[in-house]
């Protein structure tokens, strides 16, 4: 059996978005290889102070602004200068710090931003957290059926223009031939922003109607055994076996509703911010919390570990 190392990782960010990577130093096991700084978690350490150690260590400073987000385990192959290995990366979020970054261990720095990365290569379990980085704090869901698709397209465009990246499109009443009449009035406004869309529906549709991906409900994702070729792919969850099926299959991301009470599930027990943060605690995938969401909830969301919020009718 190899040995498990658990690491506190830092992920910095700037205000515009860009994270930070080093390089590992001469020396180490995978020598030049592109990562989060980090470190090891020693015997009796909390991750947060591992974390906080490290920086200073490391980087030369101290994190004053920090937030849990995901774990994310990977077994290590032995290589010709390090020992096979299994490690449990805690990944932080790091928004504010004090002092100035030093190589003190003659590493490389490089600010990347998640779609646009320039450097190469990069450690293997690390690649995923890229993708999820890439995705942003608001999934917004479509509602043409109560808007009606002239109001519905007039407030995706003035959303585009302030910025939405990720939507999904979820209009289950629509026959098939109105839903493509749709489909490529969206993809072609959506294309113009570089906003990402997702059909709700099979992915064999999404892949025929052009969609960048495809999001599962609860049956379909319960139901899948293999993750969906060349498609962004989330699903839709309401409980841990929900959560840990999308885990096992690999998805981009989940949701995970509902969280408040919502106008569409009136009377339906909602989660609320403790439960929900229970349940995404040690997940290796990124969540959005649905049901009840409304920006001033982003920054909850986040504190409970998600990577955002997923809206319907408070986007539009």
């Amino acid at each position: 059996m190899t040995k498990l190392v658990q690491v506190a990782v830092a992920i910095l960010i700037r205000p515009n978005g860009e994270y930070l990577l080093a390089s590992r130093p001469q020396g180490k096991g995978w020598a030049g290889w592109w990562e989060f700084p980090g470190g090891k978690i020693e015997a009796g350490e909390s991750p947060e102070h591992a974390l906080i150690r490290e920086s200073q260590e490391e980087l030369g400073i101290t994190p004053t602004q920090i937030q849990p987000w995901i774990k994310r385990r990977y077994d290590y192959p032995a290589t010709h200068d390090a020992e096979a290995k299994t490690v449990l990366l805690h990944f932080f979020f790091v928004s504010a710090w004090q002092g100035e970054l030093q190589a003190r261990e003659g590493q490389q720095f490089a600010w990347q931003h998640p779609q646009k990365l320039n450097v190469s290569p990069v450690l293997p379990a690390n690649a995923p957290i890229m993708q999820a980085l890439s995705l942003p704090p608001v999934y917004a869901i479509s509602n043409v059926q109560e808007m009606g698709e002239p109001a519905f397209l007039q407030a995706l465009k003035q959303q585009l223009e302030l910025g939405l990246q990720l939507l999904q499109i979820r209009e289950p009443d629509l026959g098939q031939h109105a839903l493509a009449q749709l489909s490529a009035k969206v993809l072609s406004l959506c294309a113009a922003y570089d906003c990402r869309c997702l059909l709700n529906g099979s992915p064999e549709l999404a892949t025929q109607l052009g969609y960048h991906g495809v999001h599962l409900n609860s049956q379909r994702l319960m139901a899948m055994t293999t993750r969906p070729d060349n498609l962004l792919v989330g699903a839709s969850c309401h409980d841990l076996e929900q959560l840990q099926q999308a885990q096992h299959l690999q998805l981009d991301f989940a949701l995970l509703s509902p969280v408040l009470p919502t106008a569409s599930h009136p009377g339906a027990n909602n989660l609320g911010w403790e439960k929900f943060a229970d349940l995404l605690s040690g997940l290796e995938i990124p969540v959005y919390g649905l049901g009840g969401m409304r920006p001033q909830h982003l920054p909850q969301a986040l504190a409970s570990g998600a990577r955002g919020i997923a809206m319907q009718r408070a986007c539009w």
